[in-house]
């Protein structure tokens, strides 16, 4: 087959004609014919590419008009974002692929079944090819160069293009950002002057917070990959298992003043699970991109900056899965044109140039089929042979008081195809006890024994001391969960083919009195539907039994009488709380019990909470975007996002609770001393990260901070300047705090040690009084990560969490997020304590 790279039209420099001379010719092959059956972007659009931005309904509304013409193309809307976008799938080939497509998809699936693959002939197989674009919705050249390429798969005529078709399905994936493509396009546009500014200090290159980057709630989607909490994620997850492809591909932009970055990236930050040869492979099909650019006198580089370490990235997950994945940046525009280090950087170039990425991927594929084909193949035979030889034979976990964390774990295993049973019988291992009732077990001798390793495997020893993203996310510390490794199979039991969500008992009816222990991930959700009705509850400061049950710290009290219910009516919507909240709920006829009586005084009565957040200029919207997606969607609760700009003309008087995310703020001296006031006159207010430092120096908390011994730079080059100053960072790592359990913050936490994630190099001196840390890290606090022995010394026994008295009010804080990307389950709960109980603290 001839190169695929004569296709792509030489480029001399950066800077493009004025937008009205733009002719959609400027980014296709000249050297072919193409169908004129088939519509071109501008017939539907209504411009050229690249002179305006897509958006979001008009790059689908294209796409249904290509899948409606070419018998190339079908089109499958696989769900829909939060905004109610659809997520749609192209699938592109030949048409007689097409009409054989479910047994082309059966028959490659085979390729990672080792009893199977044997028997397949990899050189009569189609290559499988999957291409995404932005998932930063302000990188939008990838999305829009997607349909450059939509068009050019569909139209383009001739024996090159059949046989490329012919030997690939290409599961073209235009935007995997719908919501924050469509938030950029309009950003963009409506900034775009009738003839383009291209001075940087224009608005249009200034994205009003929290920009375009993100989905709805402000996630960063391509650290999702692995966790699958976004329903973007999850789509494009079903796709991958369904299909696993051989390479898949992930269009992002960089900073305007760069180039254009391919992989393979840093080698020495290669995440140890992925094979050697995935890395050799990667630079093999690097090749193919280095003369694409060369041909047209673009800039690039490979080998830096990036790596390929955290598999929750589009580029990495492919890689523990038995593909290459490739990361693409291209220097953005951030608008229409702009000027550069480089010159006038255009959007059509930008888009041209994620293009030639495309192609040149498109041309290493079917170049390098065989090859990728039977690597694939050899991936699981590998795979089988280290599983086998691995003395760990299965993990079992699970949680006794919380079934639903357990369920939320599993829920992301069946997501990836990984294979659990239930337990057949009770297990013991090293003092933790899994029931056969809430609890599975994993067989390590399955093709995922790669992904399940790089889900549940703890490491504290590196290579390098640098990471792009996070250096841990061992999945059960992360929800809190009990997990064990075994050296043996006796205890699987059935596999689990239909996973359901687990079953609450029957509410048992009472004329007394209702008991909802706090252990269970979704109390918050119940707690608050049963305040919001006007029915009082309490919270239980100590232990107690009753009945042969023992009752833990923050056991919820709904007495029966004085209601605003009557007994049959209150006996109903505690059934309707507990089956939609997943929650146990028991009736008692009596107040006498060992311990504290119902009717004590160590019950505290508990308001409803009206909760607000601080948002906008200076606040991380990662932080708050967790924050707002683990109210509004996990416990149903209403937060009120009060934006930093009008914060000094709103009255805060009804809120009782004011949660500030890792920020900077800036307020003028009134709306600071009202927010004091605020404070002092009984609110709380909930500081993370950055903020700590905030309140503390704006005199809401007295807080001592401590400090790593400074390292001195011996034998360190100028060129390793950046490197050595950057290991001395936190960028994401796992560590071993010591509860206090009979602190109102750590109710329903069954044991006293929680594994909490830290990425920040804040650290809190701990209090004189030891009653008031119930927070503290231990001796020896590393469980999973990286973290330089500065700070590790540091660390240890410092506090992540402390609360004052300030007035009337509460000032909480944290040192870091406990609601990381949406998966950190396990200390969820840590912030609606402090919601619900801050004032018994």
């Amino acid at each position: 087959m001839k190169n695929l790279s004569i296709v792509i039209l030489l480029i001399t420099s950066i800077t493009f004609q004025a937008q009205n001379k733009l002719d959609f010719s400027y980014y296709l092959p000249q050297n072919i014919t193409y169908n004129k059956n088939i519509p071109t972007p501008e017939s539907i659009l209504g411009y050229t590419i690249g002179e305006w931005h897509v958006s979001h309904d008009k790059l689908v509304e294209y796409m249904e008009v290509l899948a409606k013409n070419s018998d190339r193309i079908t089109l499958e809307n696989r769900g829909r974002t939060f905004e109610n976008r659809p997520l749609i799938l192209l699938t592109i080939t030949a048409p007689e692929n097409h009409r054989n497509i479910e047994n082309i998809r059966l028959n490659h699936l085979k390729l990672t079944e080792t009893n199977e693959s044997s028997q397949l002939n990899v050189n009569e197989m189609p290559i499988v090819l999957y291409q995404g674009y932005s998932v930063h919705g302000n990188e939008p050249s990838a999305a829009n160069s997607a349909i450059v390429y939509a068009y050019y798969l569909a139209a383009a005529e001739g024996s090159e293009i059949e046989l490329v078709l012919k030997n690939t399905v290409i599961l073209l994936d235009p935007t995997l950002n719908p919501d924050g493509l469509q938030r950029f396009s309009y950003w963009a546009n409506t900034n775009k002057s009738a003839h383009n500014n291209t001075d940087p200090n224009d608005r249009e290159f200034h994205e009003v917070w929290p920009g375009g980057r993100t989905n709805h709630y402000w996630f960063d989607m391509n650290r999702d990959w692995l966790p699958v909490q976004l329903p973007e994620s999850r789509a494009r997850i079903e796709t991958y298992r369904n299909w696993m492809p051989n390479i898949l591909t992930d269009h992002h932009e960089m900073g305007r003043n760069s180039t254009f970055f391919f992989q393979p990236g840093i080698q020495s930050r290669v995440n140890p699970l992925t094979p050697l040869k995935n890395q050799e492979l990667t630079k093999e099909i690097a090749t193919y991109h280095a003369k694409a650019f060369n041909k047209i006198g673009s800039l690039y580089f490979t080998e830096e900056a990036y790596d390929d370490f955290y598999y929750g990235k589009g580029s990495t997950y492919p890689d523990i899965n038995g593909a290459v994945g490739i990361l693409f940046e291209q220097a953005s525009s951030r608008g229409h044109a702009q000027e550069t280090i480089n010159g006038v950087l255009t959007f059509p170039y930008t888009i041209k140039n994620q293009f030639t990425a495309t192609l040149s991927t498109l041309e290493a594929a079917n170049a390098m089929r065989v090859k990728l084909l039977s690597y694939q193949r050899n991936f699981y035979k590998n795979v089988s042979k280290e599983s086998q030889k691995d003395p760990i034979k299965a993990i079992v976990f699970g949680d006794e008081k919380d079934k639903m964390k357990t369920y939320h774990l599993a829920e992301i295993l069946k997501r990836h195809k990984i294979k659990f049973y239930d337990l057949k019988t009770t297990v013991t291992s090293k003092g933790k006890r899994f029931n056969k009732n809430n609890s599975y077990i994993i067989p390590i001798h399955q093709k995922n024994y790669k992904l399940i390793k790089a889900m549940f495997d703890k490491r504290t020893s590196f290579t390098d001391s640098l990471f792009y993203d996070i250096s841990a996310w061992t999945f059960p510390l992360a929800f809190d969960l009990n997990y064990a490794k075994l050296k043996a199979t006796a205890a699987v039991g059935e596999l689990v083919k239909n996973l359901q969500v687990p079953k609450v008992p029957e509410v048992t009816k009472s004329t007394y009195a209702y008991l909802m222990e706090w252990h269970e991930y979704y109390t918050p959700k119940a707690l608050k539907k049963i305040i919001q009705k006007g029915i009082r509850a309490k919270v239980g400061l100590k232990q107690f039994s009753l009945n042969g049950k023992n009752y833990d710290y923050g056991t919820i009290l709904i007495s029966v009488q004085n209601q605003n219910l009557n007994i049959d009516e209150l006996y109903t919507f505690l059934t309707n709380v507990s089956k939609n909240s997943n929650v146990t709920i028991t009736g008692v006829t009596t107040g006498l019990t060992e311990g504290i009586d119902l009717g004590s005084r160590e019950f505290k009565i508990i308001a409803n909470p009206k909760v607000a957040m601080i948002v906008g200029r200076g606040v991380s919207s990662y932080d708050a975007g967790e924050i707002w997606h683990l109210f509004d969607q996990r416990y149903e609760m209403n937060i009120t996002k009060l934006d930093v700009e009008n914060f000094s003309r709103v009255n805060i008087s009804k809120y009782t609770t004011i949660i500030l995310p890792s920020s900077n703020l800036k307020l003028s001296t009134a709306t600071l001393e009202k927010l004091k006031s605020w404070v002092q006159s009984g609110g709380t207010i909930i500081g993370y990260k950055n903020a700590v430092k905030w309140l503390s120096s704006n005199e809401f908390i007295k807080l001592t901070f401590k400090k790593p011994k400074k390292i001195l730079a011996k034998n360190i080059s100028f060129e390793q300047k950046k490197d050595f100053s950057g290991a001395q960072t936190i960028g994401g790592a796992i560590f071993e705090a010591k509860l206090d359990r009979s602190h109102p913050i750590n109710f329903g936490y069954q044991y006293d040690k929680l594994s909490m994630f830290r990425r920040t190099n804040i650290f809190i001196k701990e209090d004189s009084s030891s009653y008031n840390n119930p927070i503290k890290y231990t001796n020896n606090p590393l469980l999973s990560g990286y973290i330089s022995k500065p700070n590790l010394a540091v660390l240890k026994n410092t506090v992540p969490f402390q609360v004052k008295r300030f007035g009337r009010g509460r000032v909480v804080v944290f040192t870091d997020n406990t609601n990381f990307r949406g998966f950190w389950y396990g200390t969820n709960k840590l912030l609606m304590n402090a919601v619900f109980f801050a004032k018994t603290m």
